[in-house]
C-alpha cells in the first residue's frame, strides 16, 4: 500500500516552488503564467503533503463552472514510483469534477506513455499536441496586424470563446497584457480574423494561442509574433489535427521537440480545429 497523502489547497508561494521543480526537469513555463492562472482561479491548485512535507501538486483550473483543465502535475523525484502520483492525479480529477456543472467536461495534455492510465480514469483521446521549436526572426510590418489593445475587448472575447471550450474573459484580459508579451490581432474590413500572443518564458518565448480564420492569416500573425523574439528560442504548440498548422511550422523551419496527448473527460467540445494553429499552453490550464 502506498503511503497516504494529505490533499489541500496550494498556497501561492508553493506554486512557485513546484514550478521551480518543473523547470529543473526541463519544463519551460512562461514568466507570468503562475500569477495569471492563480488570479484566474485561486482554488484551481492542489498541494500534496506526506508527513507534513510538500511532495507534489497540480492545477485544476476551472472556467465559469463549464470547463476545467488538468494541467500542471508534478511529484518530487524522491517520492516517485510509490503510487503517490496516482493518488494525486485521481484527487485532482475528482475535485475538478465536483467543481463543474454536470456533465463535467475536462481537458488535459498528457504524456504519450500515460495514455492508458488516463483512459482508465475516464479520458478519451482527441488528438496530439506537438511542440515545435526554432528561432524568432525579424519581419516587416503588416497592415493587417494591430495591437490587441486596439480591438474592442468584447470582440476579442467573442472570437476567443469560439475557439476554446468555455469563455475565459478574466484570463484573457491578463494574458494579452502580461509584461514582455506581444499580442496581435488580424483585421479584415474591421472584423477580427485571428489573434495571437507571444510571451516570455524561462527559455525564450512561446506563441500561444494562435487562432486564425485561414492559413494566410495565421502566417501573417506568426511573422508578427516571431519578430518579437528575434534571434532567440521560440516555441509553438501545434494541434496535429490541423494539417495547415503543421505546414506553417515546417515552412518556418521549426523542429518537433515534444508532444502530448490531448484527452477529454465528458462530452468533447466542438471546436473549429482548422482555425487553431497554436494552443494557449500545455503547462497550467
Amino acid at each position: 500500500m502506498p503511503p497516504a497523502l494529505t490533499m489541500r489547497a496550494m498556497t501561492r508561494p508553493e506554486l512557485d516552488t513546484l514550478l521551480d521543480w518543473a523547470a529543473a526537469e526541463g519544463w519551460n513555463p512562461g514568466l507570468n503564467d503562475a500569477q495569471i492562472f492563480w488570479d484566474t482561479d485561486p482554488e484551481g491548485f492542489i498541494a500534496a503533503e506526506h508527513e507534513g512535507e510538500l511532495i507534489g501538486g497540480g492545477s485544476i483550473v476551472a472556467y465559469g463552472g463549464r470547463f476545467g483543465f488538468m494541467g500542471f502535475f508534478i511529484v518530487r523525484p524522491d517520492h516517485r514510483s510509490q503510487g503517490l502520483g496516482r493518488q494525486l492525479w485521481q484527487a485532482r480529477r475528482d475535485r475538478l469534477i465536483a467543481r463543474l456543472q454536470a456533465p463535467a467536461v475536462i481537458g488535459m495534455d498528457g504524456v504519450f506513455a500515460m495514455q492508458a492510465f488516463y483512459a482508465r480514469g475516464g479520458f478519451v483521446l482527441s488528438h496530439r499536441d506537438l511542440r515545435f521549436a526554432g528561432l524568432g526572426a525579424p519581419a516587416p510590418p503588416d497592415a493587417r496586424l494591430v495591437a490587441l489593445t486596439e480591438v474592442p475587448f468584447a470582440e476579442l472575447a467573442r472570437y476567443d470563446a469560439a475557439h476554446v471550450p468555455a469563455p475565459r474573459d478574466a484570463f484573457l484580459r491578463a494574458w494579452i497584457a502580461q509584461p514582455g508579451c506581444r499580442a496581435l490581432g488580424a483585421l479584415q474590413d474591421a472584423v477580427l480574423q485571428g489573434y495571437g500572443v507571444i510571451r516570455p518564458c524561462r527559455k525564450g518565448f512561446k506563441i500561444g494561442p494562435l487562432f486564425a480564420a485561414d492559413a494566410e492569416t495565421a502566417e501573417a500573425l506568426y511573422l508578427g509574433l516571431s519578430d518579437h523574439a528575434r534571434g532567440v528560442p521560440l516555441f509553438l504548440d501545434v494541434p496535429e489535427n490541423n494539417p495547415a498548422a503543421l505546414v506553417l511550422a515546417a515552412r518556418h523551419g521549426l523542429r518537433e521537440v515534444f508532444g502530448c496527448a490531448r484527452m477529454y473527460y465528458g462530452p468533447p467540445p466542438r471546436l473549429p480545429d482548422h482555425e487553431i494553429f497554436g494552443v494557449t499552453t500545455f503547462e497550467l490550464g
